[in-house]
């Protein structure tokens, strides 16, 4: 892999609010390892690098916008299982797969667990790279909306246990009259706490709210 060939392959990465994407490399070939780190490091972004698997995982986890260029056929655990060990909990840091023996059915069951790209070394560089700005800008979509998820979490837990009954009711279309009668209640106090309610939940409408009780899914917003 020539670092000359990065030359106009019209990449670049974007910036991301002043944080420089992280590319986290494990192979156990060093030459591989160094000649990767240098192609990520001219095009902008941080990387690490690890010769095991294990000393990867053990690697305490930054949020910022990531990906990882994962060999699979490490000594001591194969990129296969490294996958799966981060799938669930590390969502945001897409895996990009290298391989010198691909075959068939370990490509299938990459891409079936949700692999960003399976590339069989020896690779053009700028493949490499067009793949890693595609894996960092999930990354930094998927961080972005988990934030985003987390801010109306908070906001849900600050209201008090009658506002998120109230909540509850008005995002199954109920009326004020008929969530008082669910809640024997008056139709009064039922708009105070609606009103405080949206209030807490920043939004305007009725519609806001609901495509808000959605993202939080139905466990978090029924009574």
């Amino acid at each position: 892999m020539s670092r000359a060939a990065l030359v106009d392959t019209g990449v670049k990465p974007r910036p991301m609010a002043g944080v420089v994407p992280l590319v986290y490399i494990v192979d156990d070939d060093v030459s591989v390892r160094e000649s990767i780190a240098g192609l990520v490091e001219e095009a902008g972004w941080r990387c690490e690098t690890f010769d095991s698997a294990q000393d990867f995982l053990d690697r305490p986890r930054v949020q910022r916008p990531c990906c990882l260029i994962l060999d699979v056929g490490l000594p001591d655990l194969n990129g296969l299982e490294v996958q799966q060990r981060l799938s669930g909990a590390h969502a945001e840091m897409p895996v990009i797969f290298i391989t010198g023996r691909g075959d068939i059915p370990t490509t299938v069951r990459a891409m079936k667990a949700g692999a960003a790209e399976f590339l069989t070394k020896p690779f053009e560089p700028g493949t490499l790279i067009r793949a890693v700005q595609i894996a960092v800008e999930h990354s930094r979509t998927l961080i972005e909306q988990k934030s985003a998820l987390q801010v109306l979490r908070d906001r849900h837990q600050a209201l008090s246990r009658r506002e998120r009954e109230v909540m509850a009711l008005v995002v199954r279309g109920q009326l004020n009259k008929q969530i008082a009668a669910a809640l024997s209640i008056s139709e009064i106090t039922v708009k105070a706490h609606r009103g405080r309610m949206m209030r807490k939940m920043k939004v305007r409408s009725v519609p806001e709210l609901v495509n808000i009780a959605f993202r939080l899914g139905h466990d978090t917003v029924k009574s």
